[in-house]
């Protein structure tokens, strides 16, 4: 007698025979739900004791009573599920348009304010300003700041595209935090190697960072990686171009904060996993605080 198949594993399969989420038919993935054997998606991945389950069984988990991790569906990194998966993304993406619309306006008084710019004077007689006396915010600020149509443009689509999965799979805190931090590693590594009179802007820093963590995801999915390499390899051609202006200092700073802040949290185990979560991400934020200093006291 033939073997039955478990469920899903006929009905959930694109032409080429690759699987599809049983959710979102056009989303391919390598990921089945522990207790029902369907296929599932990023989106629909629910944490559970072992491996990973679908929305639907982690509803009848919790009807039934059966077990904790059902009751309360996490995501792959520990977070609690939320309705929303892409709140922050849109918070984060409005924040930055809000910013450029300001600056539109303004004109170049608000962008000398908020760019980051290590020690100069920003027009004639003024004083000197910048990271090394004192403006720490800049660090911040110059992430949300942009002022070409196609820079602004570039980046939020690289959030959108790049910020929605990650959000879903992190949780919205753990998210952010990587995006805050992988934008500061990269505005800290900018700030040291760079001209201290070289203005520096935008949010390559921070969307480099999500690159760096979605290849860490898709690999601890087992995800076919070719797809992030690619996209990994045109970026860095852009970054390193020969007619230079752009801050390659501030994209890489803010992959590798994104990849190693990643790594610690979706491979940090169940039993310590706030520890080395946390940990992971004190440590980048020690290094940023380290190379800023550091690099004031150079200049100062």
């Amino acid at each position: 007698m033939d073997e039955q198949p478990p469920v899903g594993r006929e009905r959930h399969a694109a032409a080429d025979g690759s699987l599809t989420c049983y959710r979102h038919p056009d989303r391919g993935t390598h990921i089945r739900c522990t207790r029902c054997d369907r296929p599932i998606c990023p989106d629909c991945m629910v944490n559970a004791s072992v491996g990973f389950q679908c929305p639907d069984c982690v509803r009848q988990g919790a009807s039934t009573g059966h077990g904790p991790s059902a009751a309360r569906p996490r995501t792959v990194a520990g977070a609690t599920v939320t309705a929303d998966p892409r709140l922050v993304t849109k918070i984060l993406l409005g924040i930055n348009v809000a910013v450029f619309i300001a600056v539109w306006v303004k004109g170049d008084e608000l962008l000398n304010e908020l760019l980051l710019l290590g020690r100069a004077i920003t027009y004639y007689g003024g004083p000197l300003e910048g990271v090394a006396e004192g403006q720490w915010y800049r660090l911040v600020t110059s992430m949300f700041l942009h002022q070409q149509v196609w820079h602004i443009l570039f980046n939020m689509l690289g959030l959108w595209w790049l910020g929605g999965p990650l959000e879903a799979a992190l949780g919205r805190a753990r998210y952010l935090t990587l995006y805050m931090l992988s934008g500061l590693a990269g505005g800290a590594l900018t700030y040291w190697l760079s001209s201290p009179v070289q203005g520096s802007l935008g949010a390559s820093g921070a969307i480099f960072g999500l690159l760096g963590a979605t290849a860490v995801l898709m690999r601890r999915l087992n995800y076919d990686m070719r797809p992030v390499f690619v996209l990994l390899a045109v970026n860095l051609v852009i970054t390193f171009n020969p007619w230079g202006g752009i801050a390659w200092q501030a994209h890489v700073g803010g992959l590798i904060a994104g990849t190693l802040i990643a790594i610690g949290m979706v491979h940090a185990p169940r039993e310590r996993r706030a520890l080395v979560q946390y940990g992971t991400c004190a440590l980048v934020l020690l290094a940023v605080i380290g190379i800023v200093v550091a690099r004031t006291a150079a200049l100062t």
